[in-house]
């Protein structure tokens, strides 16, 4: 809680970034004719008018560059105007000061195919993002800064910071990217739900928010900032809400001048390794959204994720699947995701259709009955338009301008002429899919693979050295997943004994002797673990093998710079005396794998080992490799998995990512048993596939096959939809 005092200088603090943004203030309550975007109490302003926007995120390093003119074309014909993406530090920066803006990461490729579209873009930089990306978006080599803690009023960071900021807004002038400058970004974001962390950092917290906005508006891009769930954003900076119910849990604007913005409307909970899917009604996405452009004047709705796209090699946080959004309005592939893309469709002509009513009107609401309500828009020249909203959980009847209108359960229904109705919330016309994935190749002939073990370490291999057990992160530096602890423990004679080893995550592999022991895992949000087991020393020295694996890095949180992984304790319990092996005990280490050392997935790298033909027996850490056709036409490409347990996937060198399908969800089913191979990754012939799997997967059963939808139905009762917990009362 702040003092008396503290809140006197934070306020001060906000009067003085006001005074100092006075141009950017100014500008936000008048219009401006240059092309510039500013904003009023209504919604954004562009090029001098109000604009009402529905966005979506598709995230470039979430896709592949041959892929970005489908995915926005279809967002355009699926009624957005909009796309919104974060930028991503850690790919644009992998070293310090080493950028890169290539494949993938090429941000000024993926905006300028926006622009070419007709559509705006909102430029979510952060340069924090969570987004279920490894590390949060954050380069591994801000961890070892001296001094460093992240996103607070803390010199170290704020300089790295800033100089990323200032590096992404000088590219985008450079290009002549922003709206200001006849570009197609009209609004950019600096930190990302802030609030979640504030707290943990007291009086600092506030005084970074009040530093971040500053820097931000000083970069002068000529287009608005947003803080997203940052209720306090200091003038003339944005606030605005995440979530999936905004309408009902947004605060407002903090200021009478700023237009209420929706930065994140969830599609969809991202999946995670061991946890149910959850899925959003369309119904009740659409409800949310009309809810929230009725009640609150809303004027700018962005869908998280529009496109979820495909968490490729390592890049996912701590357990997050490589699929991400797959059951957004455009699934993991790209493909149309019906009813929800075209029941939001239908939504946004409707709002549109009615926009400058709802821009320029004026609104007024009253009740309808108990549960219900109208919010009516008046306009010049006698335009109207209203939204009856019925949030009761039965249909029911009202009376609206001296007419009957039947209100379906918890909907909610448009009049952009306050007389016929274009939409209901509840009402789905668009039909379903459902996805259809046809094998085109089966790799069950043990003639089509190769395979190399992997080598498990000993002591003696070991160069790195210590004499307690080294933090996972700070040790492997976020090269690998794997780190191997590795000791030698001496019997005097053959003799049973417990091995009790404490793990902060995420997955534990023991060998004593070479010979797997034990394995254990924790849970998302439950990273520590213990494995308890019994085994048999021989006389003499027995060598102990510890993989530590980690299955994503941290996302969020306060204090990121200090998360740590890996083995805590090992302790040995015998009838010969119990021997603690945490401290004071000496430690051999190898960071990652040989495979990955040698790069054994690429070209070059795979002629680096001896593969040997396949031997039908199953076996736990080992290389698999096998080469085959690209299939045919243009469908999207997947490789099937299910046969296999943990690992990673690649093709012609590039990582595909991760998969897990020993940990399965709490009905019984694999998370995800599909990985998806981009067509940009093949070659038509000769393409060559490389696994590492760890525990005892069987090759034989992968295939690789195409992905078509099917149209099937009018009616999707019978999938797992979230929504409409308990009764809606606007």
């Amino acid at each position: 809680m702040y003092s008396s005092r503290n809140m006197c200088l934070k306020w001060l603090l906000l009067l003085l970034i006001a005074v100092a943004g006075g141009a950017v203030a100014a500008a936000s309550s008048a219009v401006r004719r240059d092309g510039g975007v500013t904003y009023d109490r209504r919604s954004l302003i562009i090029a001098g008018r109000r604009k009402l926007l529905f966005s979506g995120s598709i995230h470039y390093p979430r896709s592949t560059p041959d892929m970005w003119t489908s995915l926005i074309a279809k967002a355009k014909e699926g009624g957005l105007n909009t796309i919104d993406t974060y930028v991503f530090w850690n790919v644009h920066e992998p070293q310090p000061g080493q950028y890169d803006f290539s494949g993938r990461a090429d941000i000024v490729r993926f905006i300028k195919e926006i622009q070419a579209q007709g559509l705006y873009t909102i430029l979510r930089i952060g340069p924090f993002i969570q987004a279920e990306w490894t590390y949060g978006g954050l380069p591994f080599w801000l961890r070892e800064v001296p001094g460093i803690v992240f996103r607070t009023d803390n010199e170290p960071y704020k300089f790295y910071m800033q100089n990323f900021t200032t590096k992404i807004v000088d590219l985008m002038k450079s290009e002549k990217l922003f709206a200001s400058q006849g570009g197609p970004i009209v609004l950019s974001q600096i930190e990302n739900e802030y609030q979640n962390v504030e707290k943990a950092f007291n009086e600092a917290g506030a005084r970074y928010v009040l530093w971040a906005a500053k820097m931000a508006v000083g970069l002068n891009t000529g287009v608005p900032w947003v803080m997203c769930k940052q209720d306090d954003a200091p003038d003339p900076v944005i606030n605005a809400c995440n979530g999936r119910s905004c309408a009902e849990t947004f605060v407002g604007p903090n200021s009478p001048n700023k237009p209420a913005i929706w930065t994140e409307n969830w599609t969809h909970l991202y999946d995670l390794y061991g946890n149910a899917t959850r899925i959003y009604k369309p119904e009740y996405i659409a409800y949310q959204v009309a809810l929230f452009i009725a009640k609150l004047n809303g004027s700018f709705i962005n869908y998280y994720m529009y496109h979820g796209g495909t968490n490729f090699g390592r890049t996912t946080s701590a357990f997050t699947l490589t699929s991400y959004y797959d059951p957004a309005p455009l699934d993991e592939y790209g493909l149309i995701n019906e009813p929800l893309w075209g029941h939001l469709r239908e939504l946004h002509a409707a709002v549109q259709n009615c926009s400058d009513t709802l821009l320029y009107g004026q609104q007024t609401n009253y009740s309808l009955g108990p549960l219900q309500r109208a919010y009516v828009y008046s306009g010049d020249e006698r335009k109207c338009a209203a939204f009856l909203v019925n949030a009761d959980r039965n249909n029911t009847d009202i009376k609206f301008q001296n007419r009957t209108y039947r209100l379906p359960a918890e909907s909610i229904s448009i009049l952009p002429d306050c007389n016929i109705v274009s939409f209901n919330t509840a009402k789905v016309a668009a039909k379903c899919t459902e996805r259809i994935r046809v094998p085109t190749m089966k790799f069950d002939s043990p003639m089509l693979w190769q395979e190399w073990r992997e080598v498990i370490p000993v002591f003696d291999s070991t160069t790195l050295r210590s004499n307690l057990l080294l933090e996972q992160m700070n040790t492997t530096k976020d090269t690998s997943d794997y780190l191997w602890y590795t000791a030698e423990y001496e019997v005097p004679a053959d003799a049973k004994a417990e091995i009790k080893i404490g793990s902060r995550g995420h997955v534990l592999r023991a060998y004593i002797n070479g010979r797997l022991v034990g394995s254990a895992h924790g849970y998302f949000r439950n990273f520590s673990f213990t494995l308890d087991t019994t085994v048999l020393f021989h006389r003499g020295v027995n060598t102990i093998s510890l993989l530590s694996i980690m299955v994503g890095m941290p996302d969020s949180g306060a204090y990121l710079e200090s998360r740590a992984a890996g083995l805590v304790n090992v302790n040995v319990l015998g009838n010969q005396g119990s021997k603690n092996l945490t401290d004071k005990y000496p430690w051999g280490y190898q960071v990652g794998l040989v495979g990955e050392r040698v790069q054994i997935y690429s070209m070059n790298g795979s002629s680096k080992v001896p593969w040997s033909k396949y031997t039908i027996s199953p076996n736990q850490l080992t290389w698999y490799k096998a080469i085959f056709d690209a299939p045919g036409g243009s469908d999207p490409v997947a490789i099937n998995l299910n046969s296999m347990r943990k690992g990673q996937v690649w093709i012609n060198g590039q990582g595909i990512g991760r998969y897990w399908i020993s940990f399965p969800k709490p009905d019984g089913m694999p998370s995800q048993t599909w990985l998806h191979i981009p067509r940009s990754f093949l070659k038509p012939r000769g393409n060559m596939l490389v696994l590492f799997e760890e525990e005892m997967g069987n090759p034989l059963g992968i295939s690789i096959g195409t992905v078509y939808l099917k149209k099937l139905c009018n009616r999707y009762n019978s999938y797992p939809f979230l929504g409409f917990s308990s009764t809606r009362r606007s």
